[in-house]
């Protein structure tokens, strides 16, 4: 995806301004005909810096690298948690994005809705009204994103950003109303944002580009029936499976409320689809639906290994198997992200 055309922008909030100061000199993307022996600033002290270059086969540079299967990416970063909270927060902010949910403790953050500005056509008459009437244009499409930071047993720590989008969808005889609806999720806007979240941490960007080219894995999940039960087999071992399948629940809808890594269990809200499109689903109250929204059933993935093979079964609130219509949508859903 191309980064210039990523301009997210909350409703009625503008987040801090990235330009350099007046005061302070842009630092130099060329350096190659800078004369030596020149007073002392930012930009002459880049020339004596060694230049950092990475392969594009290689998929880590300093303390940061990339992992990816199939259309999933996340970052491994040998830092802690803790030192990594504030700058991910102060990404988003600078991205122009609110955050609807900042929970440390959980490892979670989690943006609003906004829309991607930079899908807007830049014709004269936009150009010629300036931002006053910025407003009046709309792209029908909002975003979101949750961020997620898992620490791992060696001390460093895994991030995962996963999207969620709505559409404004007209309904009604004539036309004349519209309804917000869930849209496809979008990998490549979750890669774009990690590369620039490795910009953030200190990556460059000709590196972030090369990391996020690395090549994808094949397919290592499936759907199938164990005891009649509906399940999902991964041929992968236990570490790897539960980093994709809570990125998969991320991605999916689901509301993760709580895991428990050492039984290989997250535990999640989940809302049956909406039978009839045409009217507002759940998560149309976010865009001032009227339609009260469907109660949300509590379920538990959980991940059972042995060796490279991980199997991921659904039970109820209670623990029990699952073998509804449900369970098996879940797992259809939950298949159908690992591809």
């Amino acid at each position: 995806m191309d980064g210039e055309r990523v301009d997210y922008k909350s409703n009625g909030v503008k987040g801090p301004s990235l330009d350099v100061p007046p005061d302070l000199t842009q630092l130099s993307r060329d350096t190659r005909y800078v004369v030596p022996g020149t007073a002392v600033s930012a930009s002459s002290y880049q020339v004596g810096q060694p230049t950092q270059t990475v392969a594009t086969a290689a998929n880590a540079v300093g303390d940061v690298r990339i992992e990816r299967a199939g259309t999933q990416r996340w970052l491994v970063v040998n830092r802690p948690a803790d030192k990594l909270w504030t700058p991910v927060r102060d990404f988003w902010l600078e991205s122009g994005f609110l955050l609807a949910q900042d929970q440390e403790n959980l490892g979670i953050m989690e943006t609003d809705y906004a829309e991607n500005r930079a899908k807007l056509p830049q014709d004269f008459i936009r150009n010629a009204l300036g931002k006053v009437f910025d407003s009046l244009y709309s792209t029908g499409e909002r975003d979101k994103f949750r961020t997620r930071l898992e620490r791992r047993p060696d001390g460093g720590t895994e991030i995962y950003i996963s999207h969620r989008g709505m559409e404004e969808v007209i309904t009604g005889a004539k036309g004349d109303s519209t309804v917000w609806q869930p849209r496809a999720t979008d990998p490549e806007l979750e890669a774009e944002f990690l590369r620039r979240l490795m910009v953030k941490l200190g990556v460059t960007q000709e590196q972030s580009k090369a990391l996020i080219a690395a090549g994808a894995t094949p397919q290592t999940s499936r759907v199938a029936l164990v005891n009649n039960l509906p399940v999902v087999q991964m041929d992968e071992g236990f570490e790897r499976a539960w980093r994709r399948v809570g990125l998969a629940l991320d991605r999916t809808g689901f509301t993760v409320e709580d895991r428990d890594r050492s039984q290989g269990t997250y535990f999640v809200r989940y809302v049956e689809p909406v039978a009839n499109k045409s009217e507002p689903g759940f998560f149309s109250k976010l865009f001032g639906g009227s339609a009260a929204a469907q109660a949300p059933l509590k379920y538990r993935i959980t991940l059972k290994s042995e060796g490279d093979k991980t199997t991921v079964s659904v039970l109820n609130a209670q623990g029990t198997p699952e073998s509804s219509a449900n369970a098996q949508r879940i797992v259809q859903v939950i298949a159908d992200d690992l591809k």
